[in-house]
């Protein structure tokens, strides 16, 4: 048993790090905020307020990638990049707004479009 332990995750010392300096800490603030915020009401102008700035911030984010894309990403042709945003979008406004099928959509052009680029 310890012989597939070690051969399937390698040394254990990055993963026990990972779990006490990474895991742990934002769990803690993650059931901090489920139990502070379990009265707040939904619709309330101060959470409309947080959704709005969320999103802000991932529209934000995500032009930054598409104008200026990060480590392999920056391999893939703007074209390419820009088709599978638009074909993303498309998917998402077609199924009802599911995020899963605008993501996944996305991703596969970007993924068979850089497989047919070379």
């Amino acid at each position: 048993m310890s012989s597939f332990v070690n051969d399937f995750f390698g040394d254990w010392h990055p993963l026990v790090v990972l779990l006490l300096a990474g895991v742990i800490p934002n769990q803690i603030w993650r059931m901090l905020g489920l139990w502070l915020g379990g009265g707040i009401d939904e619709g309330s102008d101060l959470l409309m307020w947080v959704k709005a700035v969320a999103t802000a911030i991932l529209a934000g984010v995500i032009a930054e990638i598409l104008v200026h894309p990060p480590g392999a990403l920056a391999s893939v042709p703007d074209f390419l990049r820009y088709g599978a945003l638009i074909v993303g979008f498309i998917v998402f406004m077609l199924t009802r707004r599911s995020i899963f099928a605008g993501v996944v959509s996305g991703e596969v052009v970007m993924l068979v479009g850089k497989w047919w680029l070379g």
